[in-house]
């Protein structure tokens, strides 16, 4: 019976992290194949590695998971090297990268077969049918390109119930990479564990790559079962935080209020997602009871003050600028750090429209600071998600913006900074816009250093601060040299989403 290599690529920070997307593929396929992972996050020479398991003749089958951004970069390196020089094997791609581009995907000739959503049921299913010589037309979550050229994708299966999936096969892990390599030091704890509590999203954001894989749906592990596995890696490896990286981890008030009142014990700091519009409904006494849990910072994606923005985006009617204000000031009573994120530079009719909402953010990002200094401000500037029917991006569309056409271009440097959100390459954004938006991120990380960046002290954070806040005051952001160099200097770290 053919072997399973499963794949890992790097990620942007090249963080240690246990690779929980990958490790449920290998949980689904336990027992009934034999399996190995790579992690190109722990090998300096991932490919080499790879190539020292399909040399044994043993390896035929190759999954990988692919997340836009750096990730693709070495997953398209791998799987062009891996095909020309080990043809007779199996790709298949996992992730939002393969999920939302099928096409290009599999027109480059490199890839097989796509998971389209969880493969839980989808991977061992193919494997079966690829080893029996059996159909895999019915077999749900996949897009592969059928016989006529045409890329076909199958049904979507509905989403699993989480605490009936098999255990994550840590110990077996544990024999490639030592789990304590895994848990780093963060913000949050000098042992920092990621796990995945949840799936899916039950909301339909028009800029979320989430929202074409798993339209509007969401499946939780019970507050218990996530418990039990949180405090398993405690007892038996030391973990002392965890990163939850659910798409939206506070989905549900009990849930939430529950797991944290069975973590409050433990002594244990964590992160999570959330929405603004969800989590402002939840109870005094139950932000309390999460905050005592352990909780210490939570991301919301702020998106926009604008409520215009908002409804563009598909987050309007239950979010609203004067929510995201009020929302950050009752954080405070409660010593949670709210994580802001605002997504700056969508579409308008014409460039002068698109500056005036560039400032109008600015000036709402200033407002959230001086409600609630401890806010951390998180600034991307908007990048498209080929999400069929939203009007938003209707008119990327019609401004003439197109992907790449071919995998390798993916991965250009333009193109990768595209994926991070930091350099977008749309029609409606000019230079000057970019500078705009990036220069005044420069100038307020200045004056409200980053409280995650755990390498920058008291006296760098004075000396940056002081350098910046006039800037601040007089809304002066062109050519911040001065604080570039010091951040350059003492390498400081821009606020980021702290689990990623």
């Amino acid at each position: 019976m053919n072997k399973i290599l499963l794949f890992n690529p790097k990620s942007a920070n090249a963080k240690y992290r246990i690779p929980n997307s990958i490790l449920n593929i290998a949980a689904s396929i336990e027992g009934k194949y034999e399996w190995v992972i790579v992690d190109g996050n722990c090998e300096a020479d991932p490919l080499k590695k790879i190539e020292s398991y399909l040399d044994t003749g043993e390896f035929k089958y190759l999954g990988f998971t692919v997340m836009p951004g750096p990730q693709l970069r070495q997953a398209i390196t791998a799987a062009k090297t891996v095909k020309q020089k080990y043809p007779f094997t199996k790709m298949i791609w996992g992730g939002y990268f393969p999920s939302n581009q099928p096409d290009v995907v599999l027109y480059s000739n490199f890839v097989d077969f796509i998971i389209n959503g969880p493969g839980d049921h989808a991977f061992p299913a193919l494997i079966d049918a690829l080893e029996n010589d059996q159909p895999y037309e019915f077999i749900k979550n996949l897009i592969y390109q059928g016989t006529d050229g045409r890329i076909v994708k199958t049904a979507k299966e509905d989403l699993i119930e989480q605490d009936t999936l098999p255990p994550l096969p840590y110990n077996k892990l544990n024999e490639m990479y030592p789990i304590p390599k895994f848990l780093g030091k963060t913000y949050l704890g000098e042992k920092t564990l990621a796990y995945h509590s949840s799936i899916g999203c039950p909301f339909t954001c028009s800029f979320c790559a989430v929202v074409p894989i798993y339209e509007a749906r969401w499946k939780a592990k019970s507050a218990q079962t996530v418990y039990k596995d949180v405090k398993y890696i405690k007892d038996k490896w030391g973990a002392t935080a965890v990163e939850f990286h659910d798409n939206n981890f506070f989905v549900s008030e009990k849930r939430a209020v529950e797991f944290s009142k069975l973590m409050e014990p433990e002594n244990m700091t964590w992160w999570g997602m959330a929405r603004i519009d969800t989590m402002s409904k939840f109870k005094d006494s139950s932000l309390e009871a999460i905050r005592r849990g352990g909780c210490k910072i939570i991301f919301f994606g702020a998106e926009s003050g604008n409520n215009a923005i908002l409804e563009q985006m598909d987050k309007g009617g239950t979010q609203t600028g004067d929510q995201i204000l009020e929302f950050a000031e009752r954080l405070k009573k409660f010593d949670i750090i709210p994580e802001y994120s605002f997504v700056l530079g969508t579409p308008a009719p014409t460039a002068e429209q698109v500056m005036a909402q560039i400032d109008f953010e600015i000036d709402f990002i200033k407002k959230v600071k001086a409600i609630n200094p401890k806010t951390e401000i998180i600034i991307y500037t908007y990048s498209p998600v080929p999400t069929e029917g939203s009007e938003m991006y209707k008119q990327v569309l019609a401004s003439g913006f197109k992907f790449p056409q071919t995998l390798e271009d993916w991965i250009s440097p333009a193109w990768e900074n595209f994926d991070l959100r930091k350099n977008p390459l749309t029609p409606w954004l000019t230079a000057e816009m970019i500078d705009k938006i990036r220069n005044f991120e420069t100038v307020l990380n200045g004056v409200y250093p980053t409280t995650t960046d755990i390498r920058l002290n008291a006296l760098k954070r004075a000396a940056i601060k002081a350098v910046s806040t006039l800037r601040y005051k007089i809304n002066v952001y062109k050519y911040p040299y001065e604080i570039k160099l010091l951040q350059r200097v003492w390498k400081y770290r821009q606020p980021e989403i702290q689990g990623f």
